[in-house]
């Protein structure tokens, strides 16, 4: 992918995803599209002109139903939608090559058995939204101390030529230990191995997970928006 082509890619990622290679799990259009609820909250347009706009509206249920929006672009809005939260963030592509923190506790594969455990330490630590069927969205791995899911990574975007490290977190029993640092590396290597470019996201003003993730060869890309939107109650 050259450097136009990524550019793109990157402006518009949830959209790129939904596009490629998880367009099987994609619920929409042409004009925009939303993750299966039960594996993502994320949604895209696949541009601001106002037939788009309204086909994302259309994708959202009455009652508390919400997507995510994060892009590069300006988060643009129909009137039928308004916004519930919003953040600044980062996009960080692993460019650089870093040797790989040294793990005292094995790394593991998670799988469907863990699925309950990993949804707890999710909905425990918030690292990001977490669905039933999230860990399905790529590999996952965890570090176990006296049976315990101590921590966890795993991938969710999954673009051409791209996959995220997502879903980083460490239960606060067992903080301090450099978990997250192991796994993000695990994580990212692994990925490499099979011939993508790790990326990831962290909202810009955590600055600890941001020299986190620069320690371990990640540099900012690129400033985002993110959204977390809805119908509104009252249309008029």
């Amino acid at each position: 992918m050259n450097t136009s082509t990524t550019s793109r890619a990157f402006n518009r990622i949830v959209w790129s995803a939904l596009t490629s290679r998880q367009a099987g799990l994609a619920i929409g259009n042409e004009r925009a599209r939303r993750f299966d609820p039960d594996y993502a909250v994320f949604a895209a347009t696949a541009d601001n002109t106002p037939d788009s706009l309204e086909a994302l509206a259309d994708l959202l249920r009455p009652g508390d139903d919400s997507i995510y929006l994060m892009q590069q672009d300006t988060i643009a809005l129909p009137g039928r939608l308004e916004t519930m939260a919003s953040a600044p963030g980062v996009l960080m592509v692993k460019r650089r090559v870093c040797p790989l923190p040294s793990a005292r506790h094995g790394i593991i594969a998670l799988g469907a058995a863990d699925a309950p455990e990993m949804r707890a330490l999710a909905d425990l630590t918030k690292p990001g939204p977490f669905r039933a069927r999230t860990h399905e969205l790529g590999c996952f791995w965890g570090i176990r101390i006296g049976g315990r899911l101590a921590a966890m990574a795993g991938e969710r975007l999954n673009l051409d030529g791209y996959t995220e490290v997502s879903g980083v977190c460490t239960h606060p029993d067992f903080r301090g230990r450099g978990l997250a640092r192991i796994l993000s590396a695990h994580a990212a290597a692994q990925i490499e191995a099979r011939g993508d470019t790790a990326f990831l996201h962290a909202y810009a003003d955590n600055e600890t997970a941001l020299k986190l993730y620069q320690s371990l060869g990640f540099d900012i890309e690129a400033r985002i928006s993110v959204a977390q939107v809805k119908l509104r109650s009252d249309p008029s």
